[in-house]
């Protein structure tokens, strides 16, 4: 069943951690297929991938010509696959023996498989992984020590299971074709990853962590985790307040995962709000966390901010903003009273107006909420066309 897997590997300026990661694979799977796409790299990443394609036959290289991020690289390198079953693997990441065989035992027809990581210090702790030193970069990385760790490991976890889900994964093909791969609303990058798990878990498949599967993950250059690198990287800092506004376009409310990283699904509704004696930086703040909105601005101030923000969406912002709508759910605000807690409260709002349980008339806080009708929305989210 090995043989019909191809992994696909998105990398950018990580020359050293794609050798890491390619050397690790052709290790246990010298003939698996193998796509490989370089972001645009400018350290001779796409160099060697071109050196590497020469000498195995097996290997699938892309390469963009600017960088577009993984987001959409995964679909790529996915709908380039010839094999049966796809996983994704980051650069940074180190397989072990059997990391495959033990993510495919428990793979079907509408499941989908992720592994278990084991990460350095540098990564906040979890119940989904394990924090255990074996190098903080690749210049001081002991994969032999992982590799005597992971086979007492997989030992102690023979055969266990749990609910969640995170990279790496494994599915098939044609499962993570059948709702239109990721969503592109969320290029560069991140929260992709967020919002597909969301949908196969809308979608009926079934999201599985194999707990005796087991890669190293270093984080290329610790976008997440090193602060002096965070505040160097302007592109990342960027995409992620981008993704992170369309990710509550989208969603209506922010991510929520349980203890083992598994999903938390909050309703989706059709949310408008009314703001009376708004300013500019309350549209800014505001409209992210609803479907449409209504604004007592000056036309030309709205045409300002449609005009600054619509490049970072795909959203239509001019038919979100002033338009006449017939919205389930009405939120009247005073931007002269909002305050901090009523804020609070628009973060929650699904989660609120799904324990009111009925239509009427609401009072929170500053904040007065109408429930025309009480209908849900997440489904619609499922299919990315």
């Amino acid at each position: 069943m090995v043989n019909n897997v191809t992994l696909v590997v998105p990398t950018y300026n990580n020359l050293q951690h794609i050798k890491n990661a390619y050397t690790s694979i052709r290790k246990y799977y010298p003939t698996l297929e193998l796509v490989l796409l370089d972001d645009g790299s400018s350290d001779g990443t796409f160099e060697w991938l071109e050196l590497i394609e020469e000498t195995d036959e097996n290997v699938v290289l892309y390469q963009s010509e600017e960088r577009v991020g993984h987001t959409i690289l995964y679909d790529v390198g996915i709908d380039m696959a010839k094999n049966e079953i796809i996983g994704i693997i980051h650069a940074d990441m180190i397989v072990s023996e059997n990391y495959l065989e033990n993510l495919l035992k428990h793979l079907d027809k509408g499941k989908v498989v992720c592994a278990t990581r084991i990460e350095p210090p540098l990564h906040p702790p979890g119940n989904e992984k394990i924090i255990q030193n074996f190098g903080m970069d690749f210049d001081d990385l002991n994969i032999p020590a992982f590799e005597e760790f992971v086979v007492k490991a997989q030992s102690e976890y023979n055969n266990q299971t749990s609910k969640g889900m995170f990279a790496p994964w494994i599915l098939y093909k044609e499962d993570f074709q059948s709702i239109g791969g990721h969503d592109p609303l969320f290029a560069p990058f991140p929260y992709e990853d967020s919002d597909i798990f969301q949908r196969w878990i809308l979608a009926g498949f079934e999201l599985i962590q194999s707990r005796d599967s087991f890669v190293y993950h270093l984080t290329c250059r610790g976008h997440r985790w090193n602060d002096e690198i965070q505040k160097d990287d302007d592109y990342y800092k960027v995409a992620s307040n981008k993704a992170a506004r369309n990710y509550l376009r989208k969603w209506g409310i922010w991510i929520e995962n349980d203890s083992h990283q598994y999903p938390i699904i909050s309703p989706k509704y059709n949310v408008e709000f009314r703001v009376f004696n708004c300013k500019s930086e309350l549209l800014k703040l505001l409209e992210p966390w609803c479907d449409s909105i209504y604004v007592d601005l000056y036309e030309s101030m709205v045409t300002d901010y449609i005009k600054e923000e619509q490049p970072n969406t795909l959203i239509n912002l001019s038919d979100k903003i002033n338009k006449t709508f017939d919205s389930d759910i009405i939120v009247r605000m005073d931007g002269n009273t909002l305050a901090q807690d009523d804020f609070k409260l628009i973060q929650q709002l699904p989660k609120i107006i799904q324990d009111s349980g009925e239509v009427g008339k609401f009072n929170l806080g500053n904040l007065e909420l109408t429930i025309n009708v009480m209908k849900e929305y997440q489904h619609t989210l499922i299919n990315v066309t």
